[in-house]
């Protein structure tokens, strides 16, 4: 053990308490946080940052563009007793989406002289959600909107919502005879359901049902193209993609159809690239590469008529308008202009009538029209606390080594004095795991260690034009950890799956500078549990965000953006936390928020059921306890009372914290 003096250490760490963070909260704008969380980026005109402080959502009425205060949103959750975390809906979003879609392509189409038409499907399995795929029946009405099944419950949802005779179904997947029996006999009924192959035995299995129920079928081909595309989706296309057929099975498909004297049903050839096209040059590639097999089917003698063009327009998550996996580079109009003009152009050197062009925009009509909207439930930082000791007080060897490593920093031997007190904090460590130190020492040593990565952080750093390479993540270890109210792996599964990026911010406070570097974890038991992937104000990938301190007894909101796609539907029961609450709203034309539909998230009595246990089984079994506690005297009869009236009420209590 060594004698040290701390006076003048101690005077050299007063600073240490709060950490320098940029500007004074007197100079931050509301346009500072419009940068900083790149809402004109990502936000398509929907979403902004009012002058109160909070996001704005503006929506398109019947009398013109409104725009609604997302402060006038929480209020209502409040007065309807749906707490955080909460998926809200924006109706209006919904139809402007499908609008859109419909009418570019129409303005397409109209302004290049294309001589077929267009319509839309929405593929279900991007919202299963009945009041969406409403929504989404309601708005595509006047443009003859139809849907993708991919399953046999989701081809049920379809054949009850699909809102016009002229709109099409088309059925994806692999197909087993119940499949094809519901929309053969659907076909009678008029619906105009085509069923694309995906196989040549599902092609075998689709003559056989056909002949046998006296129904001429309309046939879709899904081809595999060669054409690869760049993001993360790239395996969806090429020779090893999951589904479709390749040049040799097409041929082989219609030469079955030819010999079955069906080869006049075969009126579609479908293609998907991907879920989430970046470039545009890959939408012409392939939608080029799909007109010669289109040609080639016509060749043969199939009369063709429809161009399923699948998936695959993106949407710009982090607001760069670029090729990063999660952005494209590309908008609506340019992606229309493009797929009708390659289209028109591929047919009319071969003097082919001009098909009738399908896309299946899933992800680009409903991304925008959801958010998950959370409230922060503690803080944990990484600022070192006060250092305080006697002058009188030994300590060991490490600890001395670090109070001179934190007296010699300097901008000139930053990295040695770092390297330092990395190697003196790994001695400390070993001294206390061989028990040559008690626990309360190694606890003032990592404070001491802590104390010299905050200095180095923000007061040497800053001053460097070049930081050594080890030290750039430094700010990243140092962030503060909010926990928020939710589950990644209920309400934002491709953040954990695929590293999806959303945007996130809050969603008040936004007149008031954000001093406060974070990620965000969430409730689950779970490493992998957190949102650590952002882009900062320059559209950059961050492993932060910033955000504000904390107020006592105030609540603090974060939103997570363009989550409509997707999320509710992998959503998992991780940690069985349930599905949140789900309030859709809509903005009427005065301005007003009236929120349409409330749906209470699971109770804790719903998730046990999904995982197969009985509730009231379980109240059984914990009664039977409580009373062998009471008979031995544990407890009283009162408190066996108070324990059972507890227990069953929490079976009726939210999954989530609550306040």
């Amino acid at each position: 053990m060594i004698n040290q003096a701390s006076e003048s250490r101690s005077q050299s760490t007063e600073s240490l308490s709060a950490k320098s963070r940029s500007e004074s909260a007197s100079s931050w704008t509301l346009e500072r946080s419009r940068q900083l969380y790149g809402v004109k980026r990502w936000g398509l005109d929907y979403f902004g940052v009012g002058a109160d402080g909070f996001v704005s959502v503006t929506v398109p009425t019947s009398s013109g563009q409104k725009t609604v205060s997302m402060q006038d949103v929480i209020a209502g959750l409040a007065d309807r007793e749906l707490s955080m975390p909460v998926m809200l809906r924006i109706e209006n979003l919904i139809s402007d989406r499908v609008v859109k879609l419909n009418e570019g392509f129409r303005d397409a189409i109209s302004t290049s002289g294309y001589n077929g038409v267009y319509k839309s499907v929405f593929p279900i399995k991007v919202n299963q959600q009945k009041h969406v795929v409403d929504s989404i029946a309601a708005a595509g009405d006047p443009f003859q909107h139809g849907f993708e099944a991919g399953s046999k419950p989701e081809l049920m949802v379809a054949l009850a919502t699909t809102p016009s005779p002229e709109s099409l179904i088309v059925c994806n997947g692999y197909k087993d005879e119940e499949f094809l029996d519901l929309g053969l006999q659907a076909r009678r009924l008029g619906y105009q359901i085509f069923f694309v192959i995906e196989s040549l035995a599902e092609l075998a299995l689709i003559i056989r049902k056909a002949k046998k129920w006296n129904v001429e079928p309309l046939v879709g081909c899904r081809i595999k193209l060669s054409t690869k595309v760049d993001g993360h989706w790239a395996d969806d296309s090429g020779d090893r993609s999951l589904f479709g057929l390749t040049a040799r099975e097409t041929i082989a498909a219609v030469d079955m159809l030819k010999q079955a004297d069906m080869l006049k049903c075969l009126q579609m050839l479908h293609f998907h690239l991907g879920s989430q096209l970046t470039n545009i040059r890959n939408v012409r590639d392939g939608v080029r590469e799909a007109c010669r097999y289109y040609i080639g089917l016509v060749d043969v003698g199939a009369p063709m008529g429809y161009l399923d063009l699948g998936g695959g327009l993106a949407v710009d998550y982090d607001g760069t308008f670029s090729t990063q996996p999660y952005s494209r580079n590309y908008d609506l109009n340019e992606y229309c202009v493009d797929v009708v003009e390659s289209v028109m152009n591929s047919m009319d050197q071969h003097q082919i009538p001009h098909p009738v062009l399908v896309s299946e925009s899933g992800r680009w009509t409903v991304a925008p029209t959801s958010v998950l909207l959370f409230n922060v439930l503690s803080v944990t930082d990484f600022e070192p606390m006060p250092i305080e000791s006697e002058a009188d007080q030994e300590f060991c060897q490490p600890i001395g080594d670090l109070f001179d490593a934190m007296e010699n920093l300097h901008v000139r031997r930053v990295q040695e004095n770092f390297n330092d007190a990395n190697y003196y904090r790994d001695q400390l460590r070993e001294l206390f795991r061989s028990g040559r130190i008690q626990l309360r020492e190694l606890a003032f040593g990592e404070n001491l260690y802590l104390s010299i990565l905050n200095r180095i952080a923000f007061e040497i750093l800053p001053q460097l034009s070049r930081v050594p390479a080890e030290l750039t993540s430094l700010h990243d270890q140092l962030a503060d950890i909010y926990y928020g109210n939710f589950s990644v792996f209920q309400s934002l599964p491709d953040a954990w799956a695929i590293e999806q990026i959303f945007p996130t911010m809050p969603i008040h406070r936004l007149d008031e500078e954000p001093t406060r570097t974070a990620i965000i974890a969430d409730l689950t038991c779970d490493c992998d549990g957190k949102l650590d992937r952002f882009t900062d104000e320059v559209g950059e990938p961050s492993r932060t965000l910033k955000l504000h301190p904390l107020k006592n007894d105030q609540p603090y909101y974060l939103g997570v953006f363009l989550v409509g796609a997707y999320q509710e539907t992998l959503g998992d029961l991780h940690n069985l936390f349930g599905d949140t609450n789900v309030a859709s709203i809509s903005i009427d034309d005065d301005g007003k928020v009236q929120f349409v539909e409330e749906i209470h998230g699971d109770s804790i009595s719903n998730v046990l059921s999904y995982v197969e246990y009985q509730p009231q089984e379980l109240i059984q079994r914990f009664r039977s306890r409580a009373e062998a506690a009471f008979s031995q005297g544990s407890i009283s009869a009162t408190e066996r009372q108070e324990m059972l009236r507890l227990y069953r009420e929490s079976m009726q209590g939210y999954t989530y914290f609550e306040v």
